[in-house]
Order: C-alpha cells, then structure tokens, then sequence
C-alpha cells in the first residue's frame, strides 16, 4: 500500500471505532513513508542545531532515511534540542518564540504527524480549524462571521491564553492521547520530542512543560490538548447549559465565543479560567474581554464595539444595499508589524539595484495580500500599499549622501516598476 492509502486505512478504522485505541501503528512508517514526510518538508527550512540544510540531507537521502527509521523503531532514536528564535508579536513589542527543530528531526516528527492526523480527523470538531486538512484562517473567518449572523449573537468572549505552547502539561498530554494512541514506539517518540530541549544563545535548558511552536509535530499535539480541554468540554457540557443560542470558532490557541444572552457569556468567563487552571493553563485577565456585539438598529450609522480575531478587525458597517452586515479590517496592529518589517528590508538593501528591491517588495506585497485581500478589505490593503510605495521612496532617498531623490523621478521609477494591484484575492 502507498502512503495515501495507508492513511485512507487508519481514518476507515479511527471512524468504524471512534472509542478505541491503536496499539500498533508503527509498522506503518517504512522507507516510502519517511520519503512521503521529507517531501513535504521545505526546501527553504532553516537548520537546526546540527547546521544540516535540506539540500545536505538530501545528498544521501535513502541511507539517511534507512537510519532514521532503524534508529525510530529500535529506540535508539536520539531527539536533538530544538533551535529557538525570536520573531516578532502583535505590534513589535513583543516577540514570540519558535522551535527550530533538526531537518532529521523535522522528516520524523513528519511522519508521525501524517499517522495521527488521520485518526483525529475522525475526532476533532466543526469548531476548530486551525493546522487541520481543508481548513484554514479563511475558513475560521468565514465561520465565525456567519455565525454572528445567523444565530444572533449579541456578545463575544474574546479569549487569549496566556503562553499556551510554554506551558501546555506534558502528563495530561500524554493522557489524551492515549485515549486514541497506545502504541510504545509513537509515544515514546512524543516523549522524546516533549523533553528534548531548547538551545539558546549556546545554553540548552529543558522546560518541565510546553511544546515548541515552529515544531512540526506541535500543530496536531497542541490540537488534541485543545480538543479535550476546550472543545469537546464546550460541546458537551457548555453548550445543554445556555440559555440561548451559542457558538465557538478556534484556530489553535487563538478562540472566540458568541453569546445571544450576556448572563450566559459571564457564567462561561467564570468557569473557564478555572477549567484552563485544571489543565495547567491561564486566561490572560488583560487581554480576554467581553465584547458586546449585537447587530444595531435602525438606519443610521451608530459606533459599535469592535474585536479583534485572526489578523483582523471585526465591526458592524452598512452593506451596499443599506443592511447591516459584519465586516473585517486588518488590524491595526498587523498593519504596522507588516510596515516595519518592510522599512527595515528597505534599510538594509537600499543599496540593491532598483531591479532587485521591486522583485522582493512585489514579492512581500503579494504576500500580505494572499491573507489580508478578503471581501470588505480594500481600503486596508490599498493603504498598505501606498505605505509601502512611501517607504520605499524614502531609503531610495538615502542610498547616498546628497542624492535625493525627487517626486518627478520616483513617478518615474514606479510608472517603471509597478507593485501589484490590492486586489481581493478571497470573497468570504
């Protein structure tokens, strides 16, 4: 059997037996499963600590699979220390911690998570769309906005978890997953990845809890805690409980909860900081609020209350047609994140031919419109790029002393070298 038909096998019996637990799924991982996970790893991938790229590995990929997968069924399997980086959070003030795991490390955690997903597909809930097949942050979007419709809701409880992959609880981790998972080899390798370190500046500490973002494995790991803590506890014990009508859309740790009637929304904040503390987690008290959002009356355009999920802002505005409808912005937050970090590529290669700096900056723009170019968004995306063009001109303006650069002859120059159009890219 190929790899696409193995996991076809795995999700026919995970759904024929949605109470029971595998005991034996190793033997699924063989030499074309392993070359299955490496082809999904990306070429670009940063090295971890072991300085090995993809193309290194690759040179001598089917011995290095043939010990990979010796060393991974026998136990010997050593998991290295990730590589951790700080990228930036929110508006720059903060960063946020990624695992860079080993390309070794990467192909295995690979392979693991391609025997898992399947099985939790059978599991996992409407509700959750993050890290998950056929499911995206379009999607959560696109959900949430119907829901607020639809069922009416008057209320959003805006949930941050404070620092969920540093402190997810490694024992209760274990414990959900072998209401699904008891085989020895995968647990153990879950084991080794839980508690094989974090390299950096030169120093390797071992965090008693937590799972490293950026680890490859950490997506589906990080789903299932959820799915037991949040999910699948909102379903079957928050939701008989209310009063009126309510709804959740989650993409990873990042949650929001609807409400029709604010005494259930408070009755739910109440017990949801202590069902996260059973589990080990905390509600950020500053950044968790709840929002009123009811659809407002009338004709005439009232201030609402906004908030913020995903990337965007989400507000009450009139439709062309004269309805009231929920619209999405992007926040502002991401928009000077987005700003800063394109000023600072422009400061350090102002030097770079013209050629060379529209290529890349048409390749950044492009970027951000392939998440932020949503139905409703054109004035923030039409922004973004007018910044972007300002920016631009200015470190062109600095390439030397005493060399300005004129408005006559930047017009020029962007007549010459266009950045794409903000056009929206997702009508959801």
């Amino acid at each position: 059997m190929n790899v696409s038909t193995k996991q076809q096998r795995i999700a026919m019996l995970a759904k024929q037996k949605p109470n029971e637990s595998f005991t034996s799924l190793n033997h699924y991982i063989d030499l074309e499963w392993l070359r299955g996970a490496f082809k999904l790893v990306k070429k670009k991938s940063a090295p971890g600590v072991d300085g090995i790229s993809v193309t290194d590995y690759e040179k001598n990929l089917d011995s290095n699979l043939r010990s990979l997968l010796e060393r991974a069924k026998s136990g010997k399997y050593i998991a290295p220390p990730v590589k951790r980086v700080h990228i930036p959070k929110g508006d720059g003030k903060e960063t946020r911690p990624i695992g860079v795991p080993t390309i070794e490390d990467k192909v295995l955690q690979r392979a693991v998570a391609m025997l898992l997903d399947p099985i939790y597909e059978q599991d996992f809930l409407n509700c959750s769309h993050g890290f998950r097949l056929g499911q995206s942050a379009h999607g959560a979007l696109s959900s949430l906005r119907s829901q607020v419709i639809d069922l009416g809701a008057k209320w959003i409880l805006d949930v941050d978890v404070s620092k969920f992959f540093d402190t997810l609880d490694h024992a209760h981790l274990r414990q959900f997953l072998k209401h699904r998972v008891r085989d020895g080899v995968i647990m153990k390798l879950v084991g080794k990845w839980l508690n094989a370190g974090v390299s950096e500046r030169g120093n390797i500490h071992f965090p008693k809890g937590g799972c490293p973002q950026g680890g490859v494995i950490s997506p589906i790991l990080s789903n299932v805690y959820l799915h037991y803590v949040l999910d699948q506890w909102f379903d079957s014990q928050v939701r008989p409980r209310m009063h009126g009508r309510v709804f959740m859309v989650r993409f990873a740790d990042d949650f929001v909860i609807g409400f029709e009637r604010k005494e259930d929304a408070e009755r739910v904040l109440e017990v949801l900081h202590k069902r996260f503390e059973k589990y080990g987690l905390k509600i950020h008290p500053d950044k968790t609020s709840l929002v009123p959002f009811g659809k407002p009356r009338g004709s005439k355009r009232v201030r609402t209350e906004t908030f913020d999920f995903l990337g965007f802002t989400h507000y009450w505005a009139k439709s062309h047609r004269g309805f009231w409808v929920v619209k999405r912005k992007t926040a502002r937050s991401r928009i000077s994140r987005g700003l800063k970090q394109i000023a600072e590529w422009c400061r350090k290669n102002r030097h770079r031919s013209i050629v060379f700096q529209h290529k890349v900056l048409c390749q950044k723009f492009r970027g951000h419109l392939a998440y932020f170019a949503i139905r409703g968004n054109s004035h923030c995306i039409q922004q973004f790029r007018e910044e972007v063009v300002k920016i631009w001109r200015k470190w062109l303006n600095r390439r030397s002393r005493g060399n300005v650069m004129p408005w006559e002859r930047f017009r020029t120059i962007k007549k010459l070298f266009p950045l794409p159009p903000a056009r929206i890219m997702h009508f959801i």
